[in-house]
């Protein structure tokens, strides 16, 4: 009689059926990846191609600026505070300046005021340009970077010609202005802007009158001012979402008080990609009129100077001041602790990088993994501005 055991039959099904309709997949978009500007992380958890939850990890660009603050002296800082919104540049030396000035109880000339102004307004255009160029490249549409670059060409011409610098200008100083302007200058500048106006419309043709672009911002990445007010969200992105908040108009600085029959802060209530697509292009239309404003005003000026005479050694008085700017992709603070020594006790900045991309957690939920790079291009950050 035979005794060789039944053999066991095991069954294996290839396959994944519906299991699969069950199974969350995490995927780490960045850091290094094209979609992301760079060193961005987004953590993010899919079911199929469905964003379930969001996570933007930063950090991978630190460099520690608020603590390299406290080892430069006044004129130093200006340099660091240069570097951490690079499309921003002439704007975040402002607010440094600002605030010290602040301290000191120093009253600016007239014409470092006014040619301030221009400066940043030039700067607000040259920061928009960028993106108004660079998210139609995101979602495909290649042709609009070339315009954009075209009219930044104009306008960083203007910028290298009065400062030296074609991103990073270093032309504020605490008192005023690095130098006075180029003979003949103020022409320059007027013909740049003209320039650039006469052409800005073709955003309008190529890129919001495009279906395309359209289907794939319009109704997207809806951001409500609920979020965009726990989340600190600002500039353009909130303007987008019916935020009326703009410091040129609330809290006026530099020569903003002056200028409110020209500003015009432009809002959207649809919170949409494409709402936030459109603040940025009519914000650049403002800001050439505001340019050209400026240039009216300093052609009216007498002459006189750019600056305040600073001792050798500049210390600012113990105390502690906040100055906060509208900057060109939201508010832009620098809290400054000073003890009376020659260098920062405590520089706190506060970027708006920083806070407008802490609300993907809340955009990105529930979308499509083909729409988080729309999403994600129309919160128009600088990685350095995220991570300081």
């Amino acid at each position: 009689m035979s005794m060789t055991p039944p053999t066991e039959t095991r069954e294996t099904t290839v396959g994944i059926g519906g299991a699969a309709e069950s199974t969350d997949m995490v995927l780490n978009i960045g850091p290094q990846h094209p979609s992301t500007h760079g060193v961005l992380r987004l953590r993010l958890v899919l079911d199929g191609e469905r964003i379930q939850h969001a996570e933007p990890v930063i950090g991978y660009m630190h460099r520690g600026a608020e603590k390299l603050f406290e080892a430069r002296d006044y004129r130093q800082i200006i340099m660091l505070a240069n570097r951490h919104d690079w499309l921003s540049a002439f704007s975040n030396e402002l607010g440094v300046v600002l605030g010290v000035e602040r301290m000191l109880g120093m009253e600016v000339p007239e014409r470092a005021v006014w040619m301030r102004t221009l400066l940043a307004e030039l700067n607000r255009v040259l920061n928009h340009l960028m993106f108004l160029g660079s998210y139609p490249l995101e979602l495909g549409g290649i042709t609009p970077v070339f315009y954009a670059f075209r009219e930044r060409e104009e306008l960083q011409n203007v910028m290298e010609e009065i400062s030296g610098g074609r991103m990073h200008y270093m032309f504020n100083r605490v008192g005023g202005l690095k130098e006075d302007l180029p003979a003949g200058w103020t022409s320059r500048a007027r013909g740049a802007v003209a320039d650039v106006r006469s052409r800005l419309g073709v955003f309008d043709d190529l890129v919001i009158g495009n279906e395309i672009f359209r289907g794939r911002t319009r109704g997207v990445g809806v951001l409500s001012p609920e979020t965009v007010h726990a989340y600190g969200v600002s500039g353009p992105i909130a303007r987008a979402s019916g935020v009326d908040l703009d410091l040129r108009r609330d809290e006026p600085y530099l020569a903003y008080g002056e200028l409110q029959d020209v500003l015009r802060v432009v809002t959207r209530e649809e919170g949409d990609c494409l709402a936030r697509f459109e603040c940025l292009l009519e914000q650049a239309h403002n800001s050439l009129a505001l340019a050209d404003a400026c240039l009216d005003r300093l052609a009216a000026l007498p002459p006189g100077p750019i600056n305040q005479r600073l001792p050798k050694v500049l210390k600012a008085p113990e105390g502690h001041t906040y100055a906060w700017t509208e900057n060109p992709l939201g508010i832009n603070g620098y809290y400054l602790v000073s003890r009376g020594e020659k260098t920062p006790y405590r520089l706190k900045l506060r970027s708006a990088s920083y806070n407008n991309i802490q609300a993907l957690t809340e955009l990105l939920p529930g979308t499509l993994v083909s729409d988080m790079v729309a999403i994600l291009g129309s919160l128009f950050f600088v990685v350095g501005d995220v991570d300081k």
